[in-house]
């Protein structure tokens, strides 16, 4: 017994005197999952519920249950997703008659996107027209850790009203989602342009 215990405080000694490693502990840095973002084509599409058709990215597709609402019902009627599945984002989108309503839509859209103003560190809005399809709206880039990065809406002015906003399925981080944002950026644009009233 007493063998056995001088054997193990000996490697013990050898084992604490030998030769420690030099190197220093240096903290790596996080790092983010590389997004494969694919290529920009698009379709034409006319969401069910709503008077107006445009062109999505072929990498989504659009989803119509929207929370808890059916869109069969009143309440959803108008209401659909443009989901990009491999993104884990969603582009939500309403569209409303206009009925001698237009301010409170417009109001309403506008409440939306300041209601991230506490998280954004800016919000510069550009305007888009287009009269020929009579296409009038803001698109709104919301920088920041914000939840929506960036909002848009449409109108004719008298008979319909388009909205858009754009949320991920993850916790912001602007660095990370970047890419992703600046790729959302270009789609939305082009539902913009391609917009039509039914």
């Amino acid at each position: 017994m007493q063998r056995a215990e001088a054997v193990i405080l000996l490697m013990g000694l050898l084992v604490l005197s030998a030769p420690s490693c030099k190197k220093r502990y240096v903290p790596k840095p996080y790092g983010y999952y590389r997004i494969e973002l694919p290529e920009h084509s698009y379709q034409a599409v006319t969401p069910n519920g709503a008077a107006v058709s445009f062109e999505m990215s072929e990498a989504a597709v659009l989803d119509y249950k929207v929370g808890d609402m059916a869109v069969s019902s009143e309440a959803g009627k108008g209401w659909f997703d443009v989901v990009y599945p491999s993104l884990n984002v969603a582009i939500h989108c309403s569209y409303k008659p206009v009925s001698g309503n237009l301010r409170q839509l417009s109001d309403d859209a506008q409440e939306f996107v300041f209601k991230h103003a506490g998280k954004a560190s800016a919000i510069p809005e550009q305007g888009y027209e287009d009269e020929d399809n009579r296409l009038y709206g803001v698109y709104y880039e919301l920088r920041g850790n914000t939840a929506s990065p960036c909002q848009f809406y449409l109108t004719d002015s008298v008979s319909h009203f388009f909205r858009g906003s754009v949320y991920f399925n993850c916790i912001p981080n602007q660095d990370s989602l970047a890419p992703v944002v600046t790729y959302l950026e270009e789609d939305i644009k082009h539902i913009m342009e391609t917009t039509r009233w039914r």
